[in-house]
């Protein structure tokens, strides 16, 4: 009888508390790391929507190189979204629950404009590469902090994945302006230059 009672009871408990996770770290290193990853998967999933933006959106003599490259990497960023909110699960955190969750808490900021040069859209991208790596080395640092090697590891992995679209972008940015102040004369131009003398 005392055993039907004792199941009843961790029944109950099980059910008032139905996200509950059992992990080793402290209740305080579960509130950082959640807090940090958090602040990780709304930036992660602005910079994907604005980069699908900027896919969808790209024109110009380097359109299918770039809508290319764009939707790789929209592809990546989206790949890292479930990763982090299940990492977050796992420790025991709440991760976000809706777009407006994610408005308020990321960091990334928005380009709604009706039209944006493809050049600006590259360096705009580059440059929100970039700082996602920042933020990603301080989520890192909270993680070593509370010695929560597993979401440390998978963080690194992220941090190699963004230097390299951050890398892809600025060569990208680099190649098309030396590509618009380098022009080839044209033919004619230099046949005509050439009968005047």
């Amino acid at each position: 009888m005392k055993k039907s009672n004792s199941n009843t009871r961790e029944h109950i408990n099980r059910r008032n508390a139905p996200l509950a996770t059992r992990t080793d770290l402290t209740s305080a290193a579960t509130k950082d790391i959640s807090a940090a990853m958090n602040a990780i998967f709304a930036d992660v999933f602005a910079l994907y929507l604005k980069t699908k933006n900027f896919h969808w959106h790209m024109s110009g003599p380097h359109f299918r190189d770039y809508h290319l490259l764009l939707d790789e990497q929209a592809e990546q960023l989206f790949a890292m979204t479930d990763p982090i909110a299940e990492r977050v699960r796992k420790i025991g955190g709440p991760t976000l629950k809706s777009i407006g969750h994610i408005s308020r808490t990321q960091r990334v900021l928005d380009n709604d404009a009706e039209y944006v040069e493809p050049l600006d859209m590259i360096a705009e991208l580059a440059d929100d590469n970039k700082t996602l790596a920042a933020r990603l080395r301080e989520a890192h640092n909270v993680c070593d902090e509370h010695r929560d090697v597993a979401t440390a590891s998978l963080i690194e992995v992220w941090i190699d994945e963004t230097e390299r679209r951050t890398w892809f972008l600025l060569l990208s940015l680099a190649t098309s302006r030396l590509r618009t102040r380098v022009r080839p004369r044209c033919r004619s131009t230099s046949l005509l230059s050439l009968r005047r003398k």
